[in-house]
Parts: structure tokens; C-alpha cells; sequence
């Protein structure tokens, strides 16, 4: 599966009022492993920040004003997340911006586009209630280390993003088994008799039984509720 976890900065805070993305960058995963192939642009918003968004993300007007306007990038984005699963912090926060965004071009928005839109906010609220769950929060928690993010950026944060997804979801694959044929689709081996086989035992070593216990401590920290102590 291909995962792109995406995050933006904008000039302020409300798209429906005219403000616009500046930043955008996304991180590619492939069947939970990072690819490298990443994006990443700045945008002339073709208007300035507000001075509170300036000190959020450290990217002053004067530095966007060569920068490439987002009619000029559309195809790439658009190209990019095309079919991807799209994984976002607060997702209806980012996709309200781009959608606006696509919709002044007359483009279908991002909904159109991705195969799904997770919000990872969303689902740490349910594995966490009652927490905080900002992206810097669940750094801490889950033990990304996020000591160089000073100012917001938006591939830094997606970077961060892919991290913490990644522990959120530890153990779930592992849960996963691939799909063993029946033996009914197999000409002459329907009643094969296995009783003639000897198969032997294999006891785990005391390091790969240590191993196997870092594992499911990891998986303890990170899951809400496990069942094996009981």
C-alpha cells in the first residue's frame, strides 16, 4: 500500500477568510517502509502572513515572494498524491486548505483524488483519551525524537508524522497472516497423510526469547490494551 503523510503551513488560520498555503511537504511510505520520495515546495500565497502564523513556522513574506504560485505546482501535487493513502495531524484543518486551493483552479478536491484520508489526531484521541495529542505530544509519548523541530515545517512534521504513525500502528501487521490455500483446489493431495512426517522441535535461544520480550514491550507501550499479561 502507498501511504503519503502530508502537512502544510498557511498564512494564518482560516482558509475561508483568503488565507493561503505556504508550505507543503509529504513523506512516501511503501508497505511501511519509508521510500525517500518525498515532496516538498514553498508557495508564494500571493498575500502575507499574519504576524502570530510567522512566528508558528519562521517563513516571512520576503522569502516566498520568488517562490512558485500554487496554480504552477497543482499538477505536481495533484500527481503526486493521486490514488495515495494521505495521512494527516488534523486532517480537516490541511484538507480544508487544500481543497480550497484545488477548487480556485477547478480542480476535484483532495478527497477525489486520494484513495483514503486518515487522521492520525483523530485516532490518537481514541487510543489516548483524555491526553494531549498534539504531534509534538505524541512524539514524547510514543519516543520520536523531535528535538530538532524548533519552528513548524511542513516536511519536518511530515517526517515526524510518519514516525508516530508508524508506533501508533506497531503490531498490526504482525497480525496479519497471508492466505494459506486449501488443500481442495490440489489434484491427488486431498487425503495426503502427513502422520508419516517427524517434524522437529526448534527451542528458542536466551537471546532470541529476550528479543521476542523487548518486542511485546514495545508493543505495550504503544497499544491501548493487551490481553497476554492476563
Amino acid at each position: 500500500m502507498r501511504q503519503v503523510f502530508l502537512d502544510t503551513e498557511t498564512t494564518g488560520l482560516s482558509h475561508e477568510n483568503g488565507d493561503r498555503i505556504i508550505e507543503i511537504g509529504c513523506v512516501e511510505m511503501f508497505n511501511r517502509r519509508l521510500t525517500g520520495n518525498n515532496l516538498h515546495f514553498y508557495i508564494n500565497p500571493e498575500r502575507d502572513s499574519h504576524e502570530d502564523a510567522i512566528r508558528i513556522h519562521g517563513i516571512t513574506n520576503e522569502f516566498l515572494q520568488d517562490k512558485p504560485k500554487f496554480a504552477q505546482l497543482s499538477d505536481a501535487i495533484c500527481s503526486y498524491l493521486q490514488d495515495a493513502e494521505i495521512i494527516i495531524h488534523n486532517a480537516p484543518f490541511d484538507v480544508g486548505f487544500l481543497n480550497a486551493e484545488l477548487r480556485r483552479l477547478g480542480l476535484a478536491p483532495l478527497e477525489k483524488i486520494a484513495s483514503n484520508i486518515i487522521d492520525t489526531l483523530a485516532m490518537a484521541k481514541e487510543i489516548y483519551p483524555g491526553k494531549r495529542n498534539s504531534l509534538d505530544a505524541l512524539c514524547t509519548r510514543l519516543e520520536v525524537d523531535n528535538s530538532g523541530r524548533t519552528l513548524h515545517g511542513a516536511l519536518l512534521d511530515a517526517e515526524l508524522l510518519a514516525d508516530v504513525y508508524i508506533n501508533l500502528t506497531r503490531g498490526q501487521d504482525a497480525l496479519l497472516m497471508d492466505e494459506v490455500p486449501t488443500t481442495s483446489g490440489l489434484k491427488g493431495h486431498n487425503n495426503f497423510d502427513f502422520s508419516a512426517f517427524q517434524l522437529p522441535i526448534i527451542q528458542a535461544t536466551d537471546s532470541e526469547n529476550l528479543a521476542h520480550t523487548k518486542v511485546l514491550e514495545e508493543i505495550m507501550k504503544s497499544a491501548k490494551k493487551v490481553v497476554w499479561p492476563r
